[in-house]
């Protein structure tokens, strides 16, 4: 097929048989269609500007602790655990996934005042 025979006009970043999102135009003179194979003249295109942008934002939330050297950066959600080193009731948690994807992930737990981690490795 060629766009000559489409069923309907739609946006050239689109396939106007199928809807999908066409691949960007290379060296060959029809752009194809990944799902349905529908063929588009290249000359479609001509003049069409592709712009992207990156934008990285400021991470939210975090707090430091103690200075220098021994500052410790603070991310993550609150959780009412009692630290077994000094007694403080607040601890901040993050999990990762530290061994493979069929078992739990390990929970890294610090507490806000002593600074002291701990780990549980859940199955």
């Amino acid at each position: 097929m060629d766009s000559s025979s489409s069923c309907f006009h739609s946006d050239p970043d689109f396939c106007p048989e199928c809807g999908s999102i066409l691949p960007l135009p290379g060296l060959q003179d029809t752009v194809t269609c990944p799902r349905c194979k529908f063929k588009i003249d290249v000359k479609d295109f001509e003049g069409k500007v592709v712009q992207s942008s990156t934008v990285f934002n400021k991470l939210e939330g975090s707090t430091t602790l103690l200075q220098g050297k021994e500052a410790v950066e603070i991310h993550g959600p609150m959780i009412e655990r009692k630290c077994l080193r000094c007694g403080h009731e607040g601890m901040t948690y993050h999990t990762r996934q530290m061994r493979s994807a069929d078992e739990g992930q390990t929970v890294f737990y610090m507490c806000l005042k002593c600074i002291r981690r701990k780990r549980i490795h859940n199955c």
